[in-house]
């Protein structure tokens, strides 16, 4: 067991899973969070005292045994400490739920459709849809089949399943949106679209859609430091008009969104995330050092 220094222990990881090299799925011992926890909503996390407030959405929860599910890909210093950690370790926050659940209210057939880590929030969102009654299609991409997760669960939460691979290694060739396309075409009527992946692949859904009337909602992950709307670090123009993805969101009108905008401000830090990842040491590692010397 791990054990920071300055470290409360206040949410224990109870269940620690490797989907693939560069993706984890945690269940955390949250049961205030677990009560309220709803499809489409998130939490942000600390490591310890000394760590960044990390949004990441919720990829389910169980209420009896109070713990919360997230999967995550350790892309960041914030996200290889937390993957460094294992069952049994604690965290220092786990603050949610926040944001505004899915709406899953009205509707007779939806179509989700996931892209890479992002399927990891598609998933809850379209088991709350077939929870509700809705007929639920599900289209999820890949680079290739080594990275494929939550096979099983989609089949599970759906309807039909379409399970598509950039190299066609697995399922069919081709991008979520020549699945999307084909399906629009043929006939396929409905009453919305959810979308969840990198901002590109929401982009370009949205402009699947749009010649074909079909409201298309997409999950936005904006650089985010509260998530009370307070900061403003999460703001994004849609329809012309300044929303804050913490508390308006995060799901908003796909085909007004600023995805531009969204992709330049979600750059901002990049080089000196990178820059982070290389120079940082652990607290520990820093302390084993100075005693050698």
């Amino acid at each position: 067991m791990i054990h920071i220094e300055g470290m409360k222990k206040m949410y224990k990881i109870a269940c620690k899973k490797e989907l693939n090299s560069a993706v984890t799925y945690m269940e955390i011992e949250a049961p205030f969070v677990a009560k309220k926890a709803k499809a489409g909503q998130f939490i942000i996390f600390r490591v310890d005292d000394k760590s960044e407030r990390v949004p990441l959405t919720i990829a389910g929860y169980d209420r009896e045994k109070g713990t919360v599910a997230i999967i995550f890909q350790k892309v960041g210093l914030s996200t290889e400490l937390l993957g460094s950690l294992n069952e049994g370790d604690y965290i220092q926050d786990f603050v949610g739920p926040l944001g505004k659940p899915t709406d899953v209210e009205g509707k007779k057939r939806v179509c989700v459709v996931g892209g890479g880590v992002g399927c990891a929030i598609a998933y809850p969102s379209a088991k709350a849809f077939k929870e509700a009654g809705v007929e639920v299609d599900v289209i999820i991409g890949f680079r290739n089949k080594d990275i494929v997760i939550l096979e099983d669960e989609f089949k599970a939460a759906c309807d039909h399943l379409y399970l598509m691979t950039d190299d066609g290694s697995y399922g069919e060739h081709g991008f979520v949106t020549v699945k999307l396309q084909q399906l629009l075409e043929a006939g396929t009527q409905y009453d919305e679209v959810l979308a969840i992946g990198p901002i590109p692949m929401m982009k370009f859904v949205s402009k699947t859609t749009e010649p074909f009337g079909v409201k298309t909602i997409v999950s936005l992950n904006p650089i985010m430091v509260d998530g009370t709307g307070m900061c403003g670090g999460c703001r994004v123009t849609v329809g012309g008009e300044v929303k804050f993805a913490c508390v308006d969101g995060p799901d908003f009108d796909g085909h007004k969104v600023d995805y531009a905008e969204l992709m330049n401000r979600n750059g901002v830090y990049r080089e000196r995330e990178a820059e982070v990842r290389q120079t940082h040491k652990c607290r520990l590692e820093k302390l084993g050092e100075e005693l050698i010397k």
